[in-house]
């Protein structure tokens, strides 16, 4: 069972299970993605991420703090998450919103990892998964929908394989 790629038609399914059993879908993966990106620390992460944030949602909340997590360990649930914390500081109250990525992205195509910090970024405007949410996903990420599919296969591979960058 495929079961990072259930939501998706029999059709696709079937083709991934084909290359998964011919072993074939390491080469497949690769020949789209052939390089890891450069933001392995949670330093330029953060660079990053306010660069993507800067030039496509200006007037977005700020943030607090990016970095990599490695407690985010199920997969399937979540790639990343965003959180908006409330606090009370003197008589004043104080929000920060943080996004924090799976750890797993540290070694991995730069499109991957794009597409993460823009379903996380769509999250500061909207917080559910509807109709508006995934327009602005490929607002800032035109290929959006092309990379979780892909990213998906992915997580297929790693699960039966491993790591495939590295």
């Amino acid at each position: 069972m495929l079961k990072y790629l259930q939501c998706y038609n029999k059709t696709l399914q079937a083709q991934v299970q084909a290359l998964l059993e011919s072993e074939k879908l390491g080469e497949y993966l690769l020949s789209r993605y052939p390089n890891i990106h450069d933001y392995a620390s949670d330093k330029a992460l953060y660079v990053y991420v306010m660069a993507l944030k800067n030039s496509s949602m200006k007037s977005a909340s700020s943030l607090s703090k990016v970095m990599y997590d490695t407690k985010i360990r199920d997969l399937n649930a979540a790639l990343g998450t965003h959180t908006y914390v409330s606090r009370v500081q003197g008589s004043k109250l104080k929000a920060k919103n943080e996004i924090r990525v799976s750890h797993i992205f540290k070694q991995m195509p730069e499109a991957f990892l794009k597409m993460i910090v823009s379903h996380e970024l769509a999250h500061l405007k909207i917080k559910e998964h509807n109709k508006a949410f995934y327009k602005l996903c490929t607002h800032l990420e035109p290929d959006y929908h092309q990379l979780e599919f892909d990213l998906r296969v992915y997580l297929t591979y790693r699960e039966r394989f491993g790591k495939l960058w590295s």
